[in-house]
């Protein structure tokens, strides 16, 4: 394409593509083309902020985890509300891992998994309480 303001004489004002080889290839912080090399992985602030992020949300959810285990109670949760989060995370994970691999896959797996252990133990422990009280009722009553 030429410049057409001085009748199409003098520079072209047209920018060449880049060569075939480096198109779609990532640049540096100076827009230099090449500047990525694969195995070469260089871990940015983002990057570590959603490790140390996952790390902490993990760490403060391990102990009601292990509270819930131990103590086969679970009357203090909403059934209700266990419930919807684990309709919230098969609806967010769709959105989740359309994302590339990183820490947010890793934290929401860890929500996955936490949140269907505590519903399938609330249905569990509610069920085993049950036949416990009900057998515990029969025996007082004799």
């Amino acid at each position: 394409m030429r410049n057409l303001d001085n009748g199409g004489v003098g520079r072209s004002t047209h920018v060449l593509p880049a060569r075939p080889s480096q198109m779609g290839r990532p640049t540096d912080a100076h827009g230099r083309r090449g500047a990525y090399r694969p195995g070469m992985a260089s871990t940015s602030l983002p990057v570590l902020a959603g490790i140390a992020s996952t790390v902490i949300f993990a760490a403060s959810a391990l102990p009601m985890l292990v509270k819930a285990r131990r103590t086969r109670d679970l009357t203090s949760y909403s059934r209700g509300n266990i419930m919807l989060s684990n309709v919230g995370n098969a609806v967010h994970s769709i959105y989740v891992f359309s994302m590339p691999v990183g820490p947010l896959w890793l934290l929401h797996t860890f929500y996955l998994a936490s949140s269907a252990l505590m519903l399938i133990w609330s249905v569990r422990y509610t069920a085993e309480r049950g036949k416990t009280s009900g057998s515990q009722r029969l025996h007082v009553e004799r």
